[in-house]
C-alpha cells in the first residue's frame, strides 16, 4: 500500500464532510424530490470526493488536474442546487454546508494550479506532507 494515499488529501476529507451534510440536509426535503433534487445533490456530492481520489490516482499532472477540475464542476452542480433549493424554501441553517463548498473550491483551484506546476515530475506534496514521484 502507498505511504500517501488521496485519503491524506484536506479537500477530500472536506468533501467526504459535505457529503455526509448534504445527505442529512435532503433527507429532510418533501418526498416528491427523492428522485429528482435530492438525488441530484447527492450525486453531486459524491462526485466531489470521487473525482478527487480517481484524479489522485493519475499518473500525470495534467490528467489528475483533469478530474480535480470534473470534481470542481460537481461543486459548482451542487451550488446551483442549493440555490434551487433554497428558491423552494427546503433549506434552512446550511451556512455550514455553504463554508464548506466555498472551503472546497478553493482547495481545488490551489490543488489543480500545484499539479500543473509541476512539470519535474518530483514534488513536495503539500496536500500530504510528503514526497511523491509522478510518472509523466
Amino acid at each position: 500500500m502507498p505511504s500517501t494515499s488521496f485519503t491524506q488529501l484536506a479537500v477530500w476529507k472536506k468533501a467526504r464532510l459535505l457529503t455526509v451534510s448534504v445527505t442529512a440536509l435532503t433527507e429532510q426535503y418533501p418526498h416528491h424530490q427523492r428522485f429528482g433534487l435530492t438525488a441530484q445533490m447527492q450525486r453531486a456530492a459524491v462526485s466531489i470526493g470521487a473525482n478527487i481520489s480517481e484524479g489522485y490516482g493519475r499518473g500525470s499532472p495534467k490528467d489528475r488536474a483533469r478530474y480535480y477540475r470534473v470534481s470542481q464542476g460537481s461543486a459548482e452542480e451542487l451550488q446551483h442546487c442549493l440555490l434551487i433549493s433554497r428558491d423552494h424554501g427546503y433549506l434552512s441553517g446550511t451556512e455550514e454546508v455553504w463554508q464548506m463548498l466555498d472551503d472546497i473550491g478553493a482547495m481545488l483551484r490551489r490543488l489543480i494550479q500545484d499539479t500543473l506546476r509541476d512539470s519535474t515530475g518530483v514534488s513536495e506534496d503539500p496536500w500530504c506532507g510528503s514526497s511523491e514521484r509522478t510518472q509523466g
